[in-house]
């Protein structure tokens, strides 16, 4: 299964090419509208730049996207900002690119490289996550089972979300979609068949996270 990574934190980058300053701005978005705000934003903080060129991708399959040059020769901003963020595999996220221009004219060349070095600097200083196929699991053990089930769980990359201590142990959990096979028999084998295993839902859960 493909991995399906998605901008936790925004963040912010800036370089300078021949004196042009070039400020990404990057930020989660969940919709169009949520964008929009953003970029707004971005316009009245940096009110007194030359350029705010912006673009987002947001969703998948596919994805919705769009880009602004605002007023930088046509395709020498916007577009490129935008593929940094699509070859990036980066969902639900918008970015912007603030120039304040420094006197010397770059070409469409230098400006193509200017905006996409700024978004991949901005990316730098934001936190990114994993996002995978999971089956979230209800399993019920008698005591003696606890650490056999722990154990289980923290191989396969999970821990119980939810614990019940009545007659048995109640946990919840989520595992992996692809090592979801691999669990059940694992953890039917260890207990010699004393854990009721059921599956509640399918899910997406959160794998790794990192700058």
């Amino acid at each position: 299964m493909a991995e399906r990574r998605v901008l936790l934190e925004g963040g912010e980058g800036e370089i300078v090419e021949k004196k042009s300053r070039f400020i990404a701005t990057i930020k989660p978005v969940s919709s169009e509208e949520e964008a929009a705000e953003f970029f707004a934003a971005m316009k009245k903080k940096y009110w007194d730049a030359r350029h705010n060129c912006s673009a987002f991708v947001i969703g998948d399959d596919p994805p919705r996207t769009r880009c602004s040059d605002d007023g930088e020769p046509s395709g020498t901003a916007g577009r490129p900002m935008l593929e940094v963020l699509t070859g990036s595999g980066l969902k639900n996220a918008a970015a912007v690119v603030t120039r304040y221009f420094g006197g010397t004219l770059l070409g469409t060349g230098g400006l193509v490289r200017a905006y996409t070095a700024a978004v991949q600097e901005g990316l730098k200083n934001c936190v990114i996550g994993v996002e995978k196929d999971g089956i979230r699991y209800g399993l019920k053990f008698p005591y003696s089972d606890e650490s056999r089930v722990r154990n289980i769980l923290r191989d396969h990359g999970s821990e119980a979300e939810i614990n019940e201590y009545a007659a048995d142990v109640y946990f919840e959990c989520v595992i992996d979609r692809d090592k979801a096979g691999e669990f059940s028999e694992k953890l039917t084998d260890a207990c010699g068949g004393r854990v009721s295993i059921e599956k509640l839902e399918d899910t997406v859960f959160l794998d790794k996270q990192f700058r």
